[in-house]
């Protein structure tokens, strides 16, 4: 029986998935707009936080749509499904199968037939994400409680502490877009992606404090994500 990406079976256990983590999103949703009115919150604010929070996952679930587009590729479609859904971050997501192909000599330009590889690369992408599932409900609290400190004893040295976390964050991601730029032009494409994206936050930050559009403080990220997709998305064709 030869082995197959996109097999009834996988779709099945995707599809499992998927209805679960919906029922887990409603879940929540339901008990938290209870919770609201429980604690004396408008339905018109309410109804306002349910809809601009929805609209704020549109940028995201872009990013997640190409992330399951890209790994599609040669993973097939059901475990990029599940793998994006629930977690969602194609910056861990191709990295982890992309190192892994690279280690098994496995070319990712064609469709995995090899079951084994397949496999491989599925446990290198769950094992190497559990430490972000187990780790945090162990040592959020001592975290969080550290942080409250330092921002009780110095409010500015706290802010400053967050930032600074918020940054090296950010940084570890840098990597991945500076890395191809001496491979010649197309190599500078993450880099003018990332230039698009915050000049489209910079013309919203304009927006809302010379113009005083106040409502696109809510969407500004979303905004400059869906933007520099679209960019990434004209431009790579073009260049690469």
């Amino acid at each position: 029986m030869n082995f197959n990406v996109n097999s009834l079976f996988l779709y099945v256990v995707a599809i499992c998935v998927i209805i679960f983590v919906l029922a887990q999103s409603f879940f929540f949703l339901v008990r938290s707009y209870r919770r609201g009115k429980e604690l004396g919150i408008s339905t018109a604010k309410l109804r306002k936080t349910i809809v601009s929070t929805a609209v704020f996952t549109i940028a995201p679930a872009v990013s997640i749509l190409i992330g399951i587009v890209t790994l599609s590729k040669f993973l097939g479609i059901p475990l990029p499904w599940i793998r994006m859904s629930v977690i969602g971050a194609i910056t861990y997501e191709l990295p982890a199968a992309t190192s892994t192909a690279n280690a098994l000599g496995i070319s990712l330009s064609e469709t995995i037939t090899d079951p084994k590889t397949y496999s491989a690369i599925a446990w290198v992408m769950t094992l190497g994400i559990l430490p972000s599932i187990i780790l945090p409900p162990i040592l959020m609290k001592k975290i969080q409680g550290g942080m409250i400190k330092i921002k009780n004893k110095d409010s500015k040295w706290g802010d400053m502490f967050l930032t600074s976390m918020f940054l090296g964050m950010i940084s570890a991601f840098l990597g991945m877009v500076f890395a191809d730029v001496r491979s010649g032009l197309a190599g500078w494409i993450p880099i003018f992606v990332l230039l698009v994206s915050a000049a489209i936050m910079a013309v919203c930050g304009l927006l809302i404090k010379k113009c005083k559009m106040q409502w696109l403080e809510t969407y500004a990220l979303a905004i400059s994500m869906v933007g520099a997709m679209v960019f990434a998305a004209v431009i790579t064709p073009l260049i690469g």
